[in-house]
């Protein structure tokens, strides 16, 4: 069973943590749920937050008003620490301030070799450095927060049933071929720097885009089908 903490950063009920709470936490504005927001935006009961598989992953439940997690519209997400949760008129944090700076620290150290720079002043025994002020007030090339809400290559699903995983191939197959043929058509001009594409590519780009939203639609919303 995995703990929860979220802290909560603006709104009516802003400066309230929660800590170490039990997943399943419900989060929303009605009496009875794990962390109740005196917010009118945010629904009787706005989003679930539970454990699957090793992962903390946030639903949203159909909400009003809906669910954003780092600025980008959510209905169904894979939390990490860090992570910052919009809900009608309130911003929550997900995760402590250990485990916050202990995710800046594992970023940190992936950047370093790329800027030259090896950080290793500030310790504990397990080698890891546990202030989040000191993760904050580094400053490599990127922004801490730039670093912390990058995008980073998803893992795959796991435990897949044979009919899963064709389908999921067959799926990253369909994408693979069409963004190879979009690549192909790209025009380079080396003294410009610039490359460019035809019209008709760059609608096939948008039907692309389009279509990815309509899976992910279907994905997080499978009661809508």
């Amino acid at each position: 069973m995995a703990l929860v903490t979220i802290r909560i950063l603006d709104g009516a009920d802003r400066g309230r943590l929660y800590d170490d709470l039990s997943t399943p936490v419900t989060i929303g504005r009605e009496e009875g749920n794990d962390i109740q927001l005196a917010d009118e935006r945010v629904s009787r009961v706005h989003l679930k937050i539970q454990e699957d598989q090793d992962k903390v992953v946030l639903t949203d439940l159909d909400s009003t008003n809906g669910t954003k997690v780092n600025g980008d519209d959510t209905h169904l997400r894979i939390l990490r620490y860090g992570d910052m949760i919009a809900v009608g008129r309130s911003v929550l944090l997900y995760g402590s301030q250990e485990q916050i700076a202990q995710r800046l620290a594992s970023l940190r150290d992936a950047e370093a070799p790329n800027l030259g720079t090896v950080v290793r002043d500030q310790e504990d025994e397990e080698g890891f450095d546990a202030s989040l002020d000191f993760e904050l007030g580094w400053s490599g090339a990127t922004g801490s927060q730039a670093i912390l809400h990058r995008l980073s290559l998803p893992e795959l699903p796991e435990r897949l049933g044979p009919c899963q995983a064709a389908q999921l191939s067959e799926l990253l197959e369909y994408l693979h071929v069409r963004i190879r043929t979009l690549l192909e058509s790209v025009k380079i001009d080396d003294k410009k720097e610039r490359i460019s594409v035809d019209l008709r590519q760059w609608q096939n780009l948008l039907d692309l885009q389009s279509r990815l939203a309509t899976y992910l639609r279907a994905i997080g919303r499978p009661q809508e089908e």
